[in-house]
C-alpha cells in the first residue's frame, strides 16, 4: 500500500473509529491520536464561540463538535481559519436538529466576526482622521465590518434566547478600538447605509458620499442630510471606524 493511502487510512480512522485500523497500528494507539486531534479541534471551536457553546449541554455541545469534526474537510490548522470553516459547516453541511436554537447560524457568525476583528492587520495606508472629514478621502477601515443580522444577537446568553426574529433588522459596526479591543456598535439604518456604502469602495469623498445620500433619501432636507452625515463620519472615525485613505 502507498504512503498517501496509508496516511488517508490514517486520517480516515481518526475521523470515524468505526472504520478498519490502519495497517501496522493498535485500537489503543490509534485512540490516543484521535482524542488529541480531537481535543484540540473542541478547544478551538469552544474558545471561538463561548456564547453558543452556553447554550448546550456538554454532550449536545461534544455532539456537534464530532459531527463537524467527521463530516468537514477542514483546509488548515490555523486557529482563525478553523473558525471559519466551523461556520461554513453550520451554514451549508449542517442539519438542524430540534434542540438547536433558531439563531444559531447568525450567532455563530456574529461570534466569528468578533474574531475576524481581533486578528485583522492594519493598513499602513489608513490613517486617522484628524482634521475637516469634508477634505479627506473616506474608507472603512480594515479592522472594521458592517453587520446585519435578523435576530437580536447582540443580547444572546444562557438567559436570552429569542424565538423568532426582532421585527427590523439589527444593524451592527464591528470595530477594532485604539486599546485593541473589539467593540460592537449597533447602527441605525442610515449609518449602516453609509458603512455599506463606503465597505464597496476604496475611498471616497465628503462630497461624494453626500451626493449619493442625496439620491438615495431625495426628501430630506438637505441642510439636515449634510449636517447628521458629518455628524456621524466625526463620530465613527473618533472611534477608528472611519479612516483617511492616504494612498
Amino acid at each position: 500500500m502507498s504512503f498517501t493511502k496509508v496516511q488517508q487510512s490514517f486520517i480516515d480512522y481518526i475521523k470515524e473509529p468505526s472504520r478498519q485500523l490502519p495497517i501496522g497500528t493498535e485500537s489503543r494507539r490509534m485512540k490516543i491520536y484521535r482524542d488529541l486531534f480531537f481535543n484540540n479541534i473542541d478547544s478551538f471551536i469552544s474558545s471561538g464561540f463561548p456564547v453558543l457553546k452556553s447554550l448546550y449541554s456538554q454532550d449536545a455541545w461534544q455532539a456537534l463538535v464530532q459531527d463537524f469534526f467527521v463530516t468537514h474537510d477542514c483546509q488548515s490548522p490555523i486557529f482563525i481559519d478553523i473558525a471559519k470553516e466551523f461556520v461554513i459547516f453550520l451554514q451549508s453541511e449542517y442539519e438542524l436538529k430540534a434542540h438547536d436554537p433558531g439563531f444559531l447560524l447568525e450567532l455563530a457568525h456574529y461570534e466569528y466576526m468578533e474574531l475576524v476583528i481581533s486578528v485583522a492587520k492594519d493598513n499602513p495606508s489608513q490613517g486617522q482622521i484628524t482634521g475637516n472629514v469634508a477634505a479627506e478621502c473616506l474608507c472603512l477601515s480594515d479592522t472594521a465590518k458592517v453587520l446585519q443580522y435578523s435576530y437580536d444577537v447582540e443580547h444572546i446568553s444562557e438567559h436570552y434566547q429569542p424565538q423568532s426574529p426582532t421585527p427590523t433588522p439589527q444593524y451592527f459596526c464591528l470595530y477594532r478600538d485604539s486599546e485593541d479591543e473589539v467593540v460592537f456598535l449597533r447602527l441605525n439604518p442610515l449609518a449602516a447605509q453609509v458603512l455599506g456604502y463606503l465597505s464597496q469602495s476604496e475611498n471616497v469623498t465628503f462630497d461624494t458620499l453626500v451626493a449619493w445620500l442625496f439620491s438615495t433619501y431625495p426628501d430630506m432636507e438637505e441642510n439636515i442630510l449634510i449636517k447628521g452625515c458629518r455628524e456621524m463620519i466625526e463620530g465613527l472615525a473618533h472611534k477608528g471606524a472611519i479612516k483617511e485613505d492616504k494612498r
